[in-house]
C-alpha cells in the first residue's frame, strides 16, 4: 500500500535551514508566543509573576503587543472586552496560584457573556503537579479544579513539545460556538527550559461550525409562517454571531415584533416600527410576550433578567435557537434548535413564508406607550435626563462598557445602543469592577475610536488602579463615575426589604484629584452640563474622567 506525499508543503532551502537550525536562546515561553502568533494573535493581556517569567521574557522576542494591567481580574475583564469587540481570541497571560485565582471572577463573566478569552497560566514546577505537598511558592493541590467549573475546557502541558498543540486546541475551543474562556497551564520549568524545537509556524485551529438540523428548521419555519401573533426575543447570541442583519430581515418577512435582551442590546434597530426595545423588566412587555402564539427565542437562555425574574409564563409555542446545548429548554419547554444564531437565522429566513400583519407595529407602539406612562408616573426625570445626556455625547460607533450600577440598570432597558456590539455590561455574572478595565480592552482593540466606561463610586474603587494603565498606553477612553456615596442599588434593595441599609455607605476619594494624580484629566460635572462635558472628554485624545455627583433611583420593578 503506497502513500502519495506530493501534497506536503515544499520548503525552500532557506526555510529548511531555518527549521533545522532555530535561533538560539529560546525557551518554552517562546513556544507559547510563537504559537499565539501562528494562530493570528496580535495583542495579549496580563500581569507577570515569578512562575510566568519565561512567557513574559519571550514577549520581548515577539511581535505581540502586550497590554499589562495592574490586577489580574482587571486584565481578564480587558481580555473579555477585546474578545467581544473583535470576535477574536484574547490571550490572557497569568501567573500561578494567587495570580490565577484573582482572574476567576473575570473568567466567570467571559463564560456568561460568551467571550473568547484564552487564559494561559503558569504552574509550579512539573515535579509539584499531582497534588503532592512540596511547598512550592503559589502551590495549590489542584489549580485546574479552581477553574474547571468556569471555563469551557482545560489543557495541561507537561513538556515543551505539547505547548503548540495545547494552545491550538484551546484556541479552537474558545472560538467554537458558544464562544467562551478556556484555560491552559504550563509548569514554570517547562517555560524556562531552553528548547531546540523549530520555530512554530502558522497553525490551523478552525472552530467547528454549528448548523441547525434541517428537520428542525422546517418545523420552526412552519410554526412561524402560520402564526397569528409571532414575537422574537433576541439575545446576546445574535450579537456574538454577527447576525443582526439576518434577524432584521426575518422579523420584517414575518412582521414579527422584536424585543432584545440586555445582552442582545443593539441586535435590532431601536426605532424600528417592530422594535419592542429592551423593556424586559416590565409587566406590559411580559404580558405581550406571553400572548404570542409562537415565540422565537434566538441566542438567549431566558434566564433571570430576560424572563422578568422568572415570572414569564409563555402560553404559545416556543422555538429556541441556542448554541449552548445546556440552555436549550432549561427554563421553558420548546422546539430546541442547537445552532449558532447566524446559521439558524439564515436558514429560517429562506424557509419561512412571507407573512403580513398590518397591526403588528400598532401593537408594539401600544406596549411602548404603556411602558412610557408607567415610568413617567414615577417622576424619574433626573435619571432619564442623565441617560439622555450620555446618549447625546456618545458617538454612534463608540463602544460603551457599563459596570453594575444604577445608571447601567437603566441603560439595559432604556438606552438605544444604535449599533450591534457597541453596548456591553457585566450582567452575565454580575460582578463589580467590569466597566473601566473592559474599556481598556476595547480601546486596545481599536485605538482610533473613543470608548466610554460607566461606573458607580463603589465599582470604580475596584478598578481605580487601571487609570495608570490607561495613562501608560495613552488609550482613548473616558470614564464616567456616578458618585452617590455608596453601593446605590444595594442601598435601595435593603431599604425596600428591611427598612434600612447596612454596609452600603462608603468613604471615597476625591475622584477628580485622584485621576489628576495619575496624569489623567478629570472634571466634576452636573446633570445639566453632563452632555457637554462628556462630549468634550470623548473628543479629546487619551484617557479622561468625568465625575457626576448624583443620587439616582431605579424605576419600580414589576415582578414582585
Amino acid at each position: 500500500m503506497s502513500h502519495d506525499h506530493d501534497d506536503r508543503p515544499q520548503l525552500t532551502a532557506a526555510q529548511a535551514a531555518a527549521v533545522l537550525t532555530p535561533p538560539p536562546g529560546r525557551n518554552g515561553g517562546d513556544l507559547v508566543v510563537e504559537s499565539l502568533q501562528g494562530l493570528g494573535a496580535t495583542t495579549v493581556f496580563g500581569l507577570p509573576g515569578q512562575h510566568a517569567l519565561g512567557m513574559f521574557d519571550a514577549l520581548r522576542r515577539s511581535s505581540l503587543r502586550y497590554v499589562g494591567l495592574r490586577v489580574e481580574n482587571n486584565a481578564g475583564f480587558a481580555a473579555d472586552a477585546y474578545g467581544r469587540i473583535t470576535g477574536e481570541v484574547a490571550p490572557l497571560l497569568l501567573s500561578t496560584g494567587p495570580g490565577a485565582l484573582t482572574s476567576l471572577a473575570a473568567l466567570q463573566e467571559a463564560a456568561a457573556a460568551s467571550a473568547p478569552v484564552l487564559a494561559i497560566s503558569s504552574q509550579v514546577p512539573t515535579a509539584g503537579l499531582g497534588g503532592g505537598r512540596h511547598g512550592y511558592l503559589h502551590e495549590l493541590r489542584d489549580q485546574q479544579a479552581s477553574v474547571r467549573d468556569i471555563v469551557k475546557s482545560v489543557h495541561t502541558v507537561r513538556s515543551a513539545s505539547q505547548i503548540p498543540s495545547a494552545i491550538a486546541a484551546a484556541w479552537e475551543s474558545a472560538l467554537t460556538a458558544p464562544h467562551g474562556p478556556v484555560w491552559v497551564e504550563i509548569p514554570q520549568d517547562v517555560l524556562l527550559a531552553e528548547t531546540t524545537l523549530p520555530v512554530v509556524s502558522a497553525m490551523d485551529a478552525t472552530p467547528r461550525e454549528l448548523y441547525p438540523r434541517p428537520e428542525l428548521t422546517i418545523a420552526a419555519a412552519h410554526l412561524l409562517s402560520n402564526a397569528e401573533r409571532p414575537v422574537i426575543i433576541a439575545g446576546g447570541g445574535v450579537v456574538r454571531s454577527d447576525a443582526s442583519g439576518k434577524l432584521r430581515a426575518l422579523a420584517e418577512k414575518l412582521d414579527a415584533p422584536v424585543v432584545t435582551t440586555f445582552g442582545g442590546k443593539g441586535a435590532f434597530p431601536w426605532e424600528h416600527p417592530l422594535s419592542l426595545r429592551s423593556w424586559l423588566e416590565d409587566r406590559h412587555t411580559t404580558d405581550f410576550l406571553e400572548d404570542a402564539d409562537v415565540l422565537l427565542v434566538v441566542g438567549s437562555g431566558l434566564g433571570e433578567l430576560s424572563s422578568n425574574y422568572h415570572t414569564f409564563r409563555p402560553r404559545g409555542r416556543v422555538i429556541q435557537i441556542e448554541a449552548d446545548a445546556g440552555k436549550l429548554e432549561s427554563n421553558h419547554p420548546a422546539l430546541g434548535i442547537h445552532s449558532d444564531a447566524r446559521e439558524a437565522l439564515a436558514e429560517l429566513l429562506e424557509a419561512v413564508e412571507l407573512r403580513e400583519d398590518a397591526g403588528a407595529a400598532e401593537r408594539v407602539a401600544t406596549v411602548l406607550e404603556k411602558v412610557r406612562v408607567r415610568i413617567d408616573a414615577q417622576e424619574l426625570t433626573l435619571e432619564q435626563q442623565v441617560l439622555a445626556a450620555v446618549r447625546e455625547a456618545l458617538p454612534d460607533a463608540s463602544p460603551s462598557f457599563w459596570d453594575m450600577t444604577i445608571l447601567a440598570y437603566w441603560a439595559w432597558s432604556a438606552f438605544d445602543a444604535r449599533r450591534p456590539n457597541t453596548m456591553h455590561s457585566a450582567q452575565g455574572a454580575g460582578g463589580l469592577g467590569y466597566g473601566f478595565p473592559a474599556a481598556v480592552g476595547a480601546a486596545s482593540a481599536d485605538p482610533t475610536t473613543p470608548v466610554l466606561a460607566v461606573s458607580g463610586d463603589g465599582g470604580a474603587m475596584y478598578s481605580i488602579a487601571e487609570l495608570a494603565t490607561a495613562r501608560q498606553y495613552d488609550l482613548p477612553l473616558t470614564w464616567l463615575i456616578v458618585d452617590d456615596g455608596g453601593y446605590g442599588i444595594l442601598r435601595e434593595y435593603m431599604t425596600g426589604a428591611f427598612g434600612e441599609a447596612t454596609g452600603t455607605e462608603l468613604s471615597r476619594p476625591d475622584f477628580v484629584a485622584l485621576a489628576e494624580s495619575f496624569g489623567v484629566p478629570a472634571v466634576r460635572t452636573t446633570p445639566k452640563s453632563l452632555a457637554a462635558d462628556l462630549g468634550k472628554a470623548l473628543a479629546a485624545p487619551g484617557p479622561s474622567v468625568v465625575v457626576l455627583p448624583a443620587l439616582l433611583r431605579m424605576f419600580e420593578p414589576t415582578h414582585l
